[in-house]
């Protein structure tokens, strides 16, 4: 079993992240999803980047460190788009993270002034077309960070959508996602 602090995405702590949480809870795993938003939840990308650019990604990323600070070192760290800046940097730069899973996004490991520590496994999902990620930089950061350490996957899905796992937006992938969940499982049972 495995502790997982898993950060939502710029639409907000949404049914779709509460399903994805409650799949790893039925696999026996611990979540917490703490809500970076304070109850708000949006339903277009602009209008939660909007809601973020006005109280800043580092107040974002405050909450999160914080939402961990409540909880033990000894802990996997997940996060959905947005949220893989926090989860990212709590699982590179604070001792004892059990494991680290990224979706639809990945920083460069620089980006924390830091090397990814090579003990802690990481998997990083995205779609293989996906524009934020692969022409934002994304799979190049994905990449470079599986280069770095001998405990990394990432797994490219077929398609073009951002937020596949939201299963309340059309960019939804069934498919997909239940593959996904399966991968991460397998890890969480792992670490």
């Amino acid at each position: 079993m495995a502790e997982v602090l898993l950060f939502h995405h710029v639409l907000g702590r949404t049914k779709g992240i509460e399903a994805i949480a409650d799949q790893l809870r039925g696999a026996g795993h611990i979540v917490h999803v703490p809500d970076l938003f304070d109850g708000r939840i949006f339903s277009t990308l602009e209008e939660g980047l909007e809601f973020v650019k006005g109280i800043g990604f580092g107040e974002v990323s405050a909450r999160g460190v914080q939402a961990a600070n409540e909880l033990s070192n000894d802990i996997v760290y997940a996060g959905f788009s947005l949220g893989v800046s926090a989860a990212q940097k709590l699982a590179q730069i604070r001792a004892g993270a059990r494991g680290a899973l990224f979706f639809h996004a990945c920083f460069p490991p620089s980006a924390f002034d830091s090397e990814w520590p090579k003990e802690v496994p990481v998997q990083i999902h995205a779609m293989n077309e996906d524009p934020f990620f692969v022409e934002d930089g994304d799979i190049d950061a994905a990449r470079e960070l599986v280069k770095s350490t001998i405990h990394a996957d990432l797994f490219l899905y077929e398609g073009k959508e951002h937020l596949f796992t939201e299963n309340c937006l059309p960019s939804y992938d069934g498919d997909a996602t239940k593959l996904l969940i399966k991968r991460v499982i397998n890890f969480l049972d792992e670490c």
